[in-house]
């Protein structure tokens, strides 16, 4: 039975990871990266349960996926428009969802710092072999299937691409590099939002001030690990929702927390992420033009 719960959880800790990466990936493709995805993650997050309070847990999907793609707008913008510093702007959005979310608590609920989401407004799961799964690990595979082929199989994908290699010799072929670039910005926005409202109204069932706990920079993580395929970033999301999996089962066992503190327990994932990273790093290369403004001369 440990097992079988250590899988099923791993495959549900893989879920926000996997979304936020393959959003990311055909962001960072474009040529636009987006290290604000945390703070994405956690404003989401809070704004999905708002509307599954209000309309139910499709509701608040659907209010958590509008709300990162705002967000990934205002990123867009910020850095495609204005040329703007795209890890000052992703900076920026990891600080504002801090404060946003830690007043937006109190103000909404009248709790300092944690809100519990009632079991009518959550996602229901799906009955399975391994036991209840939610139905967001089918869409998980989806989106990453979806964005495979649509950069490796579309008109599209490739004006993506070429966006994020030479943006000038796309613009010199009439591709219109700032609304694709744009396009990119919001997709990995809206893909993360929708982690953010999976996170709150459906694997945690909470929200509180630092719920991503650090899941949009280990997504980051994961867009390295895999080399900007979405199907690799299934693969990474597993492994990362391993670990994360096990330190969460672990740091609940009184045996163990005995021998070792629950504190070390919980490193583990970051840990696992530091050590894959380290050894991905120098084998990975991103796009060209990958974080740089497009200036048309």
């Amino acid at each position: 039975m440990l097992v079988q719960s250590l899988i099923l959880a791993a495959i549900h800790a893989m879920v926000p990871l996997t979304v936020t990466a393959t959003g990311e990936i055909l962001s960072e493709r474009a040529g636009v990266v987006n290290i604000g995805l945390e703070g994405i993650l956690l404003i989401s997050a809070f704004t999905a349960v708002i509307g599954a309070e209000a309309g139910g847990p499709l509701a608040g999907l659907m209010v958590g996926l509008l709300t990162g793609a705002l967000l990934g707008l205002i990123h867009g913008i910020i850095a495609v428009y204005f040329r703007g510093d795209q890890t000052v702007s992703g900076v920026g959005l990891n600080i504002l969802a801090l404060g946003v979310v830690a007043i937006g608590i109190v103000d909404r609920w009248g709790a300092a710092g944690f809100h519990r989401v009632d079991r009518a407004f959550r996602v229901q799961p799906l009955s399975t072999p391994l036991g209840a799964m939610s139905p967001m690990v089918i869409v998980t595979i989806l989106l990453a299937a979806l964005t495979w082929y649509l950069l490796q199989h579309t008109n599209l994908g490739l004006k993506i691409q070429a966006c994020g290699e030479n943006p000038a010799a796309a613009d010199a072929a009439g591709v219109r590099v700032e609304r694709v670039r744009m396009f990119g910005a919001i997709y990995a926005g809206a893909l993360t939002g929708l982690a953010g409202a999976y996170l709150s109204v459906d694997w945690l069932a909470t929200i509180t001030e630092n719920l991503p706990a650090g899941r949009g920079f280990i997504a980051l993580a994961t867009v390295v690990f895999s080399r900007l395929n979405p199907w690799l970033a299934v693969v990474g999301g597993l492994i990362f929702g391993f670990f994360d999996a096990l330190g969460l089962i672990a740091s609940t066992s009184q045996e163990l927390t005995r021998i070792i503190p629950y504190q070390f327990i919980q490193m583990m994932p970051y840990v696992v992420t530091l050590l894959v990273v380290a050894g991905v790093i120098g084998r990975f290369r991103s796009p060209s033009a990958s974080g740089q403004a497009y200036r048309r001369e």
